[in-house]
């Protein structure tokens, strides 16, 4: 499989099971119902994808003006480390208000999720190559 089906194919089962997933451990992390902890995962995965959007083009509207071209590893660690941040700062009080918990767990439950997307993005895409084959950029 390869192109834009591809592609549809992979973010869609990626989101499916990274929502179902996602949607466990916030309500056991949080003592929350299931359904409440998946409008939770839903609303995060929502903001990720329009904070991916907004970011990426102020960081490069940013690296644009910036004299020294290239993406050095320190840019991309500060590239990462921006985006991080500014999630967390989003997703924090937004699962503390809708989960009813503190911010000290609402964090927690955050980071959590940040070491769990860091692995299931490896596994999921390890699994998925071995399902649908390499894309032809690969082969």
């Amino acid at each position: 499989m390869q192109g834009i089906r591809r592609r549809i194919v992979y973010v869609g089962l990626y989101e499916l099971f990274a929502i179902a997933i996602s949607s466990a451990g916030l309500a056991l992390g949080s003592g929350s119902s299931v359904e409440r902890a998946g409008v939770a995962a839903i609303a995060s995965t929502l903001i990720a994808v329009v904070w991916n959007v907004v970011y990426n083009a102020v960081f490069e509207r940013w690296e644009a003006r910036q004299t020294v071209r290239g993406r050095s590893f320190r840019r991309r660690a500060a590239h990462a480390i921006g985006f991080e941040l500014g999630f967390i700062i989003t997703l924090v009080p937004l699962f503390a208000w809708w989960l009813h918990i503190g911010l000290w767990q609402a964090l927690v439950l955050d980071i959590g999720l940040s070491v769990f997307f860091l692995v299931y993005t490896f596994v999921f895409n390890l699994g998925f190559d071995k399902v649908f084959g390499l894309p032809a950029s690969a082969v």
